[in-house]
């Protein structure tokens, strides 16, 4: 008896590959989208690390601000080589809306940050003292290291320096595309303000709302915005 002979014919064929590359594009639009997915979240969390680490630095700084020691600098009689009391010390902390520049005036916890750009040293009883740059206090002193800070938005770069030297300012964080900063003024309810025109209204701050918008430079997420509120622990 003749064997009939068994196969595949070329339509079979054909609906097999328009199968089979069918199930192909499907998983290859997977695999694109899961990678889109990864990419958009790898930025979102470099971009909240980057608030995160900026915001907290600075919210640090702004509660140790105003702190000038154990005594009243006021009434600080300069013995050489020790100096009087800068001008800088009458405003631990400013904002200028126009540069958008933040200047702090705060204390550092121990010595062994960079080089202080004062050092107040006291025996917390009699006297203090103000001295430019590091000062090793002597037996029964307590010093204190003041550093002026300025963050400063330029471009898409938060800026930071310390000190009132020379030296420019390093970039801090990239891709900010908003920074600005209010204060929060004693009252009920709590104003907030991002202008102190006189001594008076500053002493009545209470808390400084910090606010930052950082930006993702290839558009795969949207814009985020950040903000904290530092509480004062210094009166000013």
């Amino acid at each position: 008896m003749k064997k009939i002979a068994r196969g595949f014919g070329l339509v079979e064929i054909m609906v097999a590959l328009v199968l089979g590359l069918i199930v192909s594009m499907g998983i290859v639009q997977i695999f694109i989208a899961s990678k889109g997915t990864y990419q958009s979240q790898n930025a979102a969390a470099r971009m909240q690390e980057d608030a995160r680490f900026a915001l907290s630095k600075m919210m640090q700084e702004i509660r140790m601000t105003g702190m000038f020691g154990c005594l009243d600098l006021d009434t600080t009689t300069p013995v050489a080589p020790s100096i009087v009391k800068p001008p800088d010390f009458l405003t631990p902390i400013l904002w200028d809306n126009a540069s958008n520049t933040l200047t702090l005036i705060t204390a550092d916890v121990g010595t062994s940050g960079s080089t202080p750009t004062w050092t107040v040293v006291s025996d917390c009883r009699t006297y203090t003292r103000i001295y430019n740059g590091a000062r090793t206090p002597a037996s029964g002193e307590i010093s204190f290291p003041l550093r002026k800070i300025t963050y400063s938005l330029t471009g898409t770069n938060l800026n930071v320096k310390v000190g009132t030297g020379s030296d420019s300012a390093q970039p801090l964080v990239s891709n900010v595309g908003r920074f600005a900063v209010s204060f929060g003024l004693t009252g009920s309810p709590m104003s907030y303000t991002t202008v102190i025109g006189n001594s008076a209204l500053a002493n009545n701050i209470r808390s400084v709302r910090l606010t930052l918008t950082v930006t993702d430079p290839n558009g795969r997420v949207r814009d985020q915005t950040y903000n904290v509120v530092a509480a004062l622990r210094n009166r000013f």
